[in-house]
């Protein structure tokens, strides 16, 4: 151990010109890689000032550090260091700047180190020693940094990586880790966030995103292994050692053919002849060079919304890169649309793993964009019916397609009635994702998989959603539906006509406060006393059948009050089944600062007036949105247009 006790006249800070006078602290350290000094007279948050300054060598970030340091802002230095961003199921996702709270080298160091160390000690060492590991990148800043930073510290230990020389989708992560059998899989992106954030997410080695308690594992890993190595700021051993290997030229192709080999040739031949035509918005992102040689395999050409078609990390042409927000994110798709006589607009979120869908109404001349509940009824129909157009002998009993349980319960509708198997999951794909996983390895088939956030999982190519495929796969349905003379919009209506209305209203509620995110949700876990909750809405004029409270793991429709589905007390969910058909869920966000609601009418197929199952929906929603939510109370901010 080394003591230090002395006083200096100056500390020279590590990449820093300036000198800042400090009194060094009597301390002990284990290794004499940095002094603590005396910045704020807090012992905790000197460490750590000290400790950056010692690890970080990113000049951006440190010289953050020092300048906090400089003007005496212990509060945000506190809040940037005292904290740490948490690595979930998710992976992690945050703001770009400097601080243990945030996306930087740093903590992508320190992020990949503990991922490296998890590997070692799990059953996948031996994946990881013949196999190594899959890297990809999205367009944002410092994403291509981050990957590099993460594939140089496996290099260093000897371990294969693939490491993607350009940015790609994030479906080719998991698809490139199923292909070649790899212990895991990095992304780094942070998907539809805004341009400030960046992400890292992990997938497993089966191809899926990892789950719990993974996640818990590789976070200790991560807090045990939080000094950098010596060689973990190398990064010139990407471009020297024979074990990174470029993956995209072969990942890029094998996709394409299994993907485009899906859809059958007598569907080709008539994309070949359709007089459709498909613009197409890559957001900002990484989908245009992917979904262009996809969609040409498969006989469909696009029209690029040109001012959207190349990364761009600023964003700069939409105030969210998120298709999801609907037309005001579509502007220049619909501009675009209107110059070329496009009828149908489909655009990918910036990492190419989800997808929205607008048509023209021909007659109106309105764009009609549809939600990620009505493309699940569209796609999932579609799925079903080229798997039996296929097999026409063969029964759908070993056949299986998934929902979240936030999601519309319009498959569940078409598997009972076509005789498939529903399995409803969790929110997230991780979980539709593994449950894939473990039914093909029983020789089972999964035909469709998808979530209201417009996230689809056509087959079983890639266990996780996909808004590459899913873009080939609705492009050919609409050419087919065109060919019989029929809208997308029209065979929408067909499908609820024979299988039940199932209209869905969803949104959210923005709340920056967890003590009244926490506050809201213990009141309704207490509506009218201890461990009560609502008994209906508009004075029971709509009375509620049953809850379930996946944060507790209550359910009152089962004969022990337990829920079937995992519960989890690090996240608010509940669900409530009203008589007439309606579910209703509250829940809040994994990833953002949001209370979302979810409402649906599930109406059966005898139940064919939409206006007035339409007009019940909305007062349904608008009294569970002022009786339960009180957004006025709870000073709550309403999603803008």
């Amino acid at each position: 151990m080394f003591k230090v006790s002395l006083i200096v006249p100056y500390f020279f800070a590590k990449n820093n010109d300036s000198c800042i006078p400090q009194r060094v602290n009597l301390v002990e350290i284990a290794t004499p890689t940095y002094l603590t000094m005396t910045y704020s007279g807090n012992v905790e948050l000197d460490k750590k000032i000290g400790e950056w300054l010692s690890w970080d060598q990113n000049e951006k970030t440190s010289a953050e550090i020092r300048a906090y340091v400089e003007t005496a802002n212990f509060n945000e230095l506190s809040k940037i260091l005292l904290n740490r961003i948490s690595f979930g199921t998710a992976g992690l996702r945050g703001k770009m700047a400097s601080g243990y709270t945030c996306m930087n080298d740093l903590v992508v160091v320190q992020t990949a180190q503990g991922l490296l160390k998890y590997l070692e000690g799990s059953d996948q060492l031996e994946l990881l020693r013949k196999n190594g590991i899959v890297i990809g990148y999205d367009g944002r800043y410092n994403s291509k940094r981050f990957a590099e930073l993460s594939a140089a510290i496996f290099l260093h230990k000897g371990y294969l990586v693939r490491l993607f020389s350009t940015v790609n989708p994030t479906p080719f992560v998991p698809f490139a880790v199923s292909k070649w059998k790899c212990a895991a899989g990095i992304m780094v992106t942070a998907s539809h966030n805004p341009k400030q954030d960046n992400g890292y997410k992990v997938y497993g080695y089966n191809g899926s995103q990892i789950t719990s308690p993974v996640d818990k594992k590789i976070q200790q890993s991560i807090l045990q292994n939080l000094e950098p190595w010596p060689s973990s700021w190398d990064t010139s051993t990407i471009s020297t050692s024979d074990k990174n290997v470029d993956p995209l030229a072969e990942t890029e192709s094998t996709y394409i053919d299994i993907v485009s080999g899906d859809i059958l040739d007598e569907h080709k031949a008539i994309n070949a002849k359709t007089a459709l035509k498909f613009t197409y918005s890559a957001m900002h992102g990484v989908g245009y060079n992917y979904v262009v040689k996809l969609m040409n395999a498969v006989n469909l050409q696009l029209i690029p919304v040109e001012e959207q078609k190349d990364p761009d990390p600023e964003f700069s042409t939409v105030k969210f890169p998120n298709p999801e927000e609907g037309k005001s994110s579509l502007d220049l798709s619909f501009k675009t649309a209107n110059l070329n006589d496009s009828t149908i607009i489909l655009a990918n979120d910036p990492d190419a793993d989800r997808l929205a869908v607008a048509e023209k109404n021909l007659s109106t001349g309105k764009w009609r964009v549809f939600n990620g509940n009505e493309l699940g009824a569209l796609l999932g129909w579609w799925c079903l019916h080229c798997y039996q157009s296929r097999y026409p002998n063969e029964s759908l009993s070993d056949c299986y397609v998934m929902s979240s349980t936030v999601s519309s319960k319009i498959l569940r509708a078409i598997a009972n009635a076509e005789g498939a198997n529903f399995i409803e999951t969790l929110t997230g794909f991780k979980w539709m994702g593994n449950k894939s996983y473990e039914l093909l390895n029983e020789n089972k088939k999964i035909i469709f998989a998808f979530e209201e956030a417009i996230g689809f999982m056509c087959g079983s190519t890639v266990l996780d959603k996909d808004g590459v495929s899913a873009a080939a796969v609705l492009g050919t349905m609409a050419a087919y539906l065109r060919h019989h003379s029929l809208t997308l919009s029209q065979q929408l209506e067909e499908i609820y006509n024979e299988y039940g209305y199932h209209v869905s209203n969803n949104s959210y509620f923005i709340c920056h406060e967890p003590s009244v995110i926490k506050s809201l949700f213990e009141r309704l876990r207490n509506f009218d006393g201890p461990n009560t909750y609502p008994k209906g809405l508009l004075n029971n004029k709509y009375p509620i059948s049953s809850v379930r409270d996946l944060t507790t793991g209550f359910d009152s429709s089962q004969p022990d009050n337990k829920a079937i589905l995992p519960s989890s007390k690090s996240n608010q969910m509940i669900t409530f089944n009203f008589g007439n058909g309606l579910v209703a869920t509250i829940r809040t966000s994994g990833t953002e600062p949001k209370i979302k609601y979810y409402m649906e009418m599930c109406a059966s197929a005898l139940e064919k007036d939409r206006k007035v199952i339409q007009n019940t929906l909305k007062e349904m929603t608008d009294a569970l949105i002022i009786e339960l939510l009180q957004p006025n109370q709870n000073g709550l901010i309403a999603k803008s247009d």
